[in-house]
């Protein structure tokens, strides 16, 4: 049987094949963030047929002062539920399962969009977002943002969806403490790998705590900077482990400061796979694989090869909404 069409259960998530549309940004909310008829009827044409099991829903800020752009959206209040519902709804129709990705931007927010001064681990310019210098956090507002992750979290749950994924990953806040471009702390947030995600660790059991022992949380992981001085794929096998033990369900893998490619180009098909691959080795929970795969015979031998667990296709469905369904039908 094709590897592509095996189902997949982690935890209460059932999969009907391995297929998964990765987050990818559309701005196409409302001015305040807020779910669009738009990105309603983006959702369900992606997920019409059911082809697509899983799909992850671009970043929603949970704060104001974390928006990365204008007409992102919002999951930073309680007003924002209903909107959800509805989308859930939209995905749920169609026989997919739908995950939000809640996310800080940090030093990489648009203060042009936010009003307010962006802030990050450390006082040091965000590498991708020019010369801005963030506020750097205290120990205090660190436990706050805890909290609004936390409250996303609650929103996610009380909406409908089958998930929440921590976005850690392209340099946003999470992942600016992960690498040391960005965090030179000396406190317990910074130093170590395992200073350097104890904020990840307070997030994961601020998200576990408000949605209960069973509801799936994913990581989405910027495994390496591919840059000297940054983030290795040495940390993230160390902050995996830790992920795992701390109750996370499933790893998605991307890329951290270089964005969601690779410095060198590469248009190879899965061209994060190496990171996928040395993380599956020492966790027993999936792991998503996304990188340019484009062909259905490409994510069959990726997984065939114990790459990933899971295949995020992004580009190539956001161009032909009927990618996943040729897909599986070329597999059958």
């Amino acid at each position: 049987m094709s590897y592509v069409l095996k189902p997949l259960q982690a935890g209460s998530l059932v999969l009907a094949n391995r297929l998964v549309m990765p987050p990818m940004a559309t701005a196409k909310a409302e001015a305040d963030g807020s779910v669009s008829q738009a990105v309603l009827d983006y959702y369900a044409e992606k997920t019409e047929g059911g082809y697509l099991p899983l799909v992850i829903i671009e970043h929603s800020f949970i704060h104001l002062a974390g928006k990365a752009g204008e007409r992102q959206l919002s999951i930073a209040d309680d007003k924002a539920i209903p909107g959800y519902k509805k989308l859930a709804d939209a995905i749920h129709r169609n026989g997919a399962k739908g995950i939000v990705q809640i996310n800080h931007a940090g030093s990489a927010a648009d203060q042009e969009v936010t009003g307010k001064a962006p802030v990050g681990p450390s006082a040091i310019a965000n590498p991708r977002k020019g010369t801005i210098i963030p506020h750097e956090l205290t120990a205090q507002e660190i436990r706050e943002l805890a909290a609004d992750f936390q409250h996303a979290a609650r929103r996610v749950k009380e909406a409908g969806f089958d998930g929440v994924e921590i976005h850690s990953a392209h340099g946003y806040l999470l992942n600016q403490f992960f690498s040391p471009l960005t965090n030179q702390r000396k406190d317990e947030y910074g130093g170590t790998v395992l200073k350097r995600i104890r904020i990840h660790l307070e997030v994961i059991a601020a998200v576990r705590e408000v949605v209960g022992k069973d509801y799936p949380i994913l990581l989405r992981l910027g495994a390496s900077d591919f840059t000297a001085g940054g983030s290795t794929i040495e940390d993230s096998i160390a902050a995996v482990q830790e992920f795992e033990k701390a109750g996370v369900d499933i790893l998605d893998i991307s890329g951290g400061f270089c964005g969601y490619t690779i410095p060198d180009g590469s248009n190879e098909q899965g061209y994060f796979s190496p990171l996928t691959a040395a993380i599956k080795k020492v966790v027993s929970i999936p792991v998503i694989l996304t990188g340019g795969i484009t062909q259905a015979q490409a994510a069959e031998e990726l997984l065939a090869e114990g790459k990933a667990d899971l295949i995020g296709v992004g580009r190539a469905v956001l161009k032909d909404s009927n990618w996943a369904q040729q897909a599986v039908n070329s597999l059958l």
